[in-house]
């Protein structure tokens, strides 16, 4: 089973990353796509982060979401990054939110 929910979450990483970043190019991040992201980020969250990897996937993923907030309002003079630092934005709030709660919650338990 984990093996199974391994390759979802893998896949839904991947797809989830190439999507954010040719919709934000194409400009097209519409409620629809944003809610398509989210969802993917969710399940990334969900499925793709093991117990070892906590750590680093909250460091990396708060990192990611603080330089993507950050770089596209500073970079909003080039249109195309901003939307692509937005997309990636749209993509890893979810899944970092997610396995900071599955942590804290694991950290409550013990």
């Amino acid at each position: 089973m984990a093996k199974g929910g391994n390759l979802i979450g893998s896949w839904s990483f991947l797809i989830g990353v190439v999507l954010a970043v040719i919709l934000g190019a194409m400009g097209a991040i519409t409620q629809t796509i944003a809610i398509i992201l989210v969802v993917l980020g969710l399940i990334v969250g969900l499925l793709n982060i093991t117990d070892k990897e906590v750590g680093s996937f909250l460091m990396a993923g708060a990192v990611l979401v603080i330089v993507s907030a950050l770089g596209s309002n500073v970079l909003d003079t080039i249109p195309i990054v901003a939307r692509i630092l937005n997309a990636i934005l749209i993509l890893f709030v979810p899944a970092t939110v997610l396995v900071a709660l599955k942590s804290v919650f694991s950290l409550s338990k013990n």
